[in-house]
Order: C-alpha cells, then sequence, then structure tokens
C-alpha cells in the first residue's frame, strides 16, 4: 500500500487482500532485496520473509522485522510510482470506474465486496435453512414479466442474423428478446413443481433515470410458496 524507503531503513505497509487492515513491513540494508526497494511504490506486488516482533511504533501492535541475512523482500511484481494511478487517498467511485482493473485494491470497494458476500451468504442460509430450494432464471427472455419495467433489448448488433427476414434480421434469436426484468415467471413454474423455492440473480431495467432510487442493473430476490 505505501512505502517510505530511508537510507537505515524501509517502511512498507502490506495487505494480502484477507482482511482491511495492513501490516508493516520494517526492512534493514541486511535483508536481501533492501536495495530493490527504492525504485518501488503503491500496487507493488512482493514478498517479505522476516519475524513477527513487538511493534515500537504508533497504530499497531506487532509488525514484520526484516534485519539479517536471513530474512529477505523479494519484488514480483514492480510498477512505475509516476504512473500508478492510485494514491494514498480517497478516489471517487466516478475515478475508480476508469481504473476497474485496480479498484478491488481500494478500500471503498473491498468493504463493499465484504458486506455483499455476507449479505448474500445470510440470505442463501436463510432460506436454504428454511428448506427452500434454490432455483437460477434466465437472464435473457421474451417474457416482460407483467410489465415489471423497461426492458434492454439484445440485438445482433450490426451483423444481421443469416437467412433472417427484414423484421427480425436484427433480432439475434429471431424474435425480440431482453435482459431479464425479474425471474417470478420461471419461479413461479418451478413452486408449482418443486414446492418452496426462491431466485437470486442479476435483473436489468432500461429506465432513463440517474437518481439513486433507479439501477439499471441489480440483484433480486425473489422467493415463491407453495400452498
Amino acid at each position: 500500500r505505501t512505502l517510505r524507503a530511508q537510507k537505515g531503513f524501509s517502511f512498507l505497509k502490506v495487505n494480502d487482500g484477507t482482511t482491511h487492515a495492513e501490516i508493516q513491513v520494517v526492512v534493514t540494508p541486511g535483508a536481501a532485496g533492501f536495495e530493490d526497494l527504492g525504485k518501488q511504490g503503491t500496487g507493488a506486488s512482493i514478498r517479505v520473509v522476516g519475524k513477527v516482533v513487538e511493534s515500537k511504533g504508533r497504530g499497531q501492535t506487532v509488525e514484520i522485522l526484516c534485519d539479517d541475512a536471513d530474512h529477505s523482500v523479494k519484488v514480483l511484481g514492480g510498477v512505475d510510482p509516476a504512473t500508478y494511478p492510485l494514491a494514498k487517498k480517497f478516489h471517487s467511485p466516478e475515478f475508480l470506474r476508469s481504473v476497474a482493473h485496480l479498484r478491488p485494491r481500494t478500500n471503498l470497494i473491498g468493504a463493499v465486496s465484504r458486506v455483499r458476500n455476507e449479505l448474500a451468504a445470510a440470505t442463501h442460509r436463510f432460506f436454504q435453512d428454511r428448506g427452500f430450494l434454490y432455483v437460477t432464471t434466465p437472464i435473457i427472455t421474451t417474457a416482460d414479466c407483467e410489465g415489471a419495467g423497461d426492458m434492454f433489448r439484445v440485438t445482433a448488433g450490426d451483423e444481421p442474423q443469416p437467412g433472417a427476414s427484414p423484421k427480425t434480421a436484427q433480432e439475434f434469436f429471431g424474435q425480440a428478446s431482453y435482459l431479464t426484468v425479474s425471474g417470478q415467471l420461471s419461479v413461479e413454474n418451478f413452486c408449482c413443481a418443486l414446492g418452496d423455492v426462491y431466485s437470486f440473480g442479476p435483473t436489468f431495467r432500461a429506465e432513463r433515470s440517474n437518481t439513486t432510487r433507479h439501477l439499471s442493473e441489480f440483484w433480486m430476490l425473489e422467493p415463491e410458496l407453495a400452498f
């Protein structure tokens, strides 16, 4: 995450993704790889061999010390600090969309991902513990699900389907098809055959409204109970 390289010490903040917290690594010239650290910065991938000791500084109770010939810091993937787009500061969601391959490394997206994981796992546990069957429903469909919302249409793009009539040439499946707005109709069919069921998956709405109350893509939970 961060690097402070000095003549006698280098201080690193390292995060492996398993937790939101970081651990400090203190490297002295006695450890192999010390000289290579001065060329690195935020975003570099490293492997550290050292010992866990009680920290003498503020902000952490323990740290990793690399201070003798048996210890090492190896750069597995270097970065150019002058061009790496993420810094140790807040980045807006709009900016993070422009570096989508790096945004999972930020605290914001990391926290959101962990919360989503807990919510999804708890949702499945709730219904599984009560005897519900989890079913998946089509993402591409010809049903509008009782007019639940404006739909994204699936087309063949610039290449018309061979042998299709002019009326259906742009339809990928030869007829109008859409990204689903709801799995309800499919879930009802499963319920009539299998009893209590639920679906939990992505749905899409093509409503042109840029507000916090309207989403183009979201995950929806849809249970159905048999009588």
